[in-house]
């Protein structure tokens, strides 16, 4: 038995998974708590782990367990703090947070050339170094009583007995630490001192510790059971299809969650610096993979509240025929600075309560993955996993947008969970791949309405 705890923006969920398929799953909702600055509610997170996993009658089976978590997120610790709930020397900061933009123009003067980390400058915290700059100004004295950075994932590692560890995916996500290339860190790093805070690197499916003794009486775990490294959520999705000899060179794997964000195996990134919050992950082999970004799910949730929709309800094909033939449309941005079209002004291009605000979102979205998909210049077979395979109309409407290219569905939406868990006795099993072939819907008047939502950016950009 394998368990996977997926710590996510918005949700946070833990997987229990046997021979490739989940038996078990627990989620519970994630959000940052008020305190000196927004902060993760780590102590709620860590008692909802506890009692979830006391209460399941599969937690004393679980040989492995791993963690993979968003990204730009790390903890400050006090390694030598014997009580690792106490050990945090400040608060985990929540990406979001745009008071850390005071530093903005300091950060910028000394932040790496893009060149050099294939790392846009983001808004808020999205650059992990942009809020270990911040911190490090604003609060001097907690900020040097730690003796350790840990990212996301390997934090919640420790916590559950594991040594302290880095790992790559996370330390090459947007960061401003990693040179991609190079495979090291980064100038910045280097200068700051940080990088001598990052404990050692190990690969995401080493085996890093076995689960200790009071963290076995506080959630059943056995003491046999293993903690691997671990990973970053989109690129556990992308693990699942490395080395399974079923792709051609190219192809790009979109992860849908609070965040779209799609992954180019096989492209370049020579041209990345030319598109808005396009940028080079690195995956779990340490290569530097082509990416672009927006925040899909966020964005779908907004439109559809702004309009008065119900996000849990799917658009019917008549409701996107309806809003293609009357125009009815918005335009970006709905996420605070992110994407290809960020900081502009959104646009309400439609009736103020439409019959169907899903109809409007799900365009908006299938429209945006486009531009995404233009921006990395992406060819061969493209793989959607995640929170959009809930909406068949919008990975529809994604096939007819590219013609010249096949697009697959993974055939169940827990991308991510299945990735994480690949890491467990990493190699001895093959990449288990269930996919299914998107036809392409056939809605009239679609290439007008790209036209139109096109010109209606270009109006409000100008």
């Amino acid at each position: 038995m394998k368990a996977v705890l997926d710590i996510g923006k918005t949700h946070i969920k833990l997987l229990f998974v046997s021979n490739h398929e989940q038996v078990a799953s627990f989620s519970c909702k994630n959000a940052p708590i008020a305190g000196q600055y927004p902060q993760a509610d780590v102590d709620n997170i860590w008692d909802w782990i506890v009692e979830t996993l006391k209460s399941c009658t599969h937690t004393k089976n679980v040989e492995g367990f791993v963690v993979t978590t968003h990204g730009a997120t790390a903890a400050l610790i006090d390694s030598n703090v014997t009580d690792k709930s106490r050990a945090l020397t400040l608060p985990i900061l929540d990406y979001e947070y745009q008071g850390i933009d005071e530093c903005a123009e300091l950060y910028k003067a000394e932040r790496p050339v893009f060149k050099e980390t294939y790392s846009p400058y983001l808004p808020a915290g999205l650059n992990l170094a942009k809020q270990l700059y911040w911190l490090q100004r604003k609060y001097p004295e907690p900020f040097s009583n730690a003796d350790t950075i840990l990212l996301y994932p390997q934090y919640w590692a420790w916590r559950l007995g594991a040594e302290l560890s880095s790992e790559v995916t996370s330390l090459g996500c947007h960061t401003d630490l990693w040179k991609p290339i190079e495979g090291e860190y980064s100038s910045l790093a280097n200068k700051k001192g940080w990088s001598n805070l990052f404990p050692p690197l190990k690969k995401a499916w080493d085996c890093i510790g076995n689960v200790t003794d009071d963290v076995s009486k506080q959630t059943a775990l056995p003491t046999s059971c293993k903690i691997y490294c671990g990973i970053h959520d989109s690129n556990a999705s992308f693990l699942r299809y490395l080395n399974t000899g079923e792709q051609d060179d190219e192809f790009t794997v979109i992860s849908t969650g609070t965040w779209t964000i799609l992954m180019q195996s096989g492209g370049t990134v020579n041209s990345l610096h030319d598109k808005t919050d396009t940028l080079a992950n690195v995956d779990i082999n340490g290569n530097p993979v082509s990416c672009a970004r927006f925040m899909g799910g966020r964005e779908y949730e907004r439109i559809c509240t702004t309009l008065g929709g119900n996000i849990k309800m799917n658009p019917t094909e008549s409701a996107i025929q309806d809003a293609l033939s009357n125009f009815w449309l918005v335009t970006p941005d709905f996420s605070e600075g992110n994407g290809p079209f960020p900081g502009i002004k959104p646009r309400l291009l439609c009736p103020e309560k439409p019959s169907s605000p899903q109809a409007i979102a799900t365009l908006y979205c299938a429209l945006m993955i486009n531009q995404r998909l233009s921006d990395l210049n992406a060819e061969g077979p493209i793989y959607i996993e995640g929170a959009f395979l809930k909406n068949p109309l919008l990975c529809r409407l994604v096939a007819q947008l590219r013609p010249n290219q096949t697009v697959f569905a993974s055939s169940d939406n827990t991308g991510t969970v299945l990735g994480a868990a690949a890491l467990i006795r990493y190699g001895e099993q093959a990449n288990k791949l269930e996919l299914e072939t998107v036809e392409p819907s056939y809605f009239f008047g679609l290439n007008a309405y790209i036209k139109e939502w096109h010109r209606s950016i270009k109006g409000e950009q100008n």
